[in-house]
């Protein structure tokens, strides 16, 4: 029979790690600034999020949509990736620049080297591995995360260089797809403002007439379409849909739930991590 002594000592270390759960759960991300991209003192920011743990850790750059809500980004993603154990950095791209929304004008040129600003911040950091950090972005954000590691301008003038990167219901028109880094796109099938289809095209190698692009470069883009799901499926708030300038935005707890998944095995495989994640 267990004596009351080993008993006790379960007890206090069973409440110990629980309240060590709780406070990990709970610590706020800490709001950083880092190179201005203007002539003035502004700076752009950000919340970043450190893992329980020593590191040096993989870290991921988390890039909002043309509408801004960086915030929203971080309580989404930014909280999980931190428990899964990743540093993370969610950039404010436009709060620096007096942008309130650009889901009319296209991407502002401005913020076209954003994704490596927060890349570079990340290397002054004792807690991150450079060797393995990702850039995940969403909607506008997404494209902008897959042109930051397409083969090109943007990519070449970079000293820093990402390890992989995620793109979530990006449009993909435009996109070349000569990828220099494992590439996962995810969007839903019914998507009316990033078209599942233009994806398809990009990660298959042809381009929006059918045409096949020359292909053995770069690095193979996998794509993962979820049936019934439109722009913004892992956004809560969008439980009741809403028309955005004519676009459909919904809530798709299962392609949210799929996409976690999805996300933590790509983020694994490239970057590591935990081998064992909720």
């Amino acid at each position: 029979m267990m004596n009351f002594a080993r008993i006790a000592a379960l007890l206090a270390a069973f409440l110990f790690g629980s309240a060590s759960a709780v406070l990990a759960a709970e610590r706020p991300p800490r709001l950083v600034e880092f190179e201005s991209p203007l002539a003035g003192p502004q700076a752009l920011q950000g919340y970043l999020r450190l893992p329980d743990g020593a590191g040096p850790s993989p870290a991921v750059v988390l890039l909002h949509g043309c509408g801004g809500a960086w915030r929203g980004i971080d309580a989404r993603w930014g909280k999980r990736l931190a428990d899964w154990g990743y540093v993370t950095l969610t950039i404010d791209r436009f709060g620096a620049r007096g942008i309130t929304s650009a889901c009319t004008g296209g991407m502002p040129p401005a913020t076209l080297h954003d994704a490596y600003r927060a890349l570079n911040f990340l290397g002054g950091q004792s807690s991150v591995d450079m060797n393995r950090v990702a850039v995940v972005g969403f909607s506008q954000g997404a494209m902008l995360a897959l042109l930051s590691v397409e083969r090109g301008e943007i990519e070449r003038s970079a000293t820093e260089k990402f390890r992989a990167a995620v793109g979530f219901y990006p449009p993909c028109s435009g996109l070349k797809g000569n990828m220099t880094v494992p590439t996962l796109i995810m969007i839903g099938e019914l998507d009316d403002w990033a078209p599942a289809q233009e994806c398809r095209n990009l990660a298959e190698g042809r381009d929006d007439w059918g045409i096949s692009r020359e292909k053995g470069k770069g690095f193979p883009i996998e794509i993962i379409v979820y049936p019934g799901a439109y722009h913004d499926f892992d956004v809560p708030n969008f439980a009741t849909p809403v028309k955005v300038l004519g676009h459909h935005l919904e809530f798709n707890e299962a392609a949210r739930d799929q996409s976690v998944d999805a996300l933590r095995k790509f983020l694994y495989a490239t970057i590591g991590g935990k081998e064992k994640q909720p």
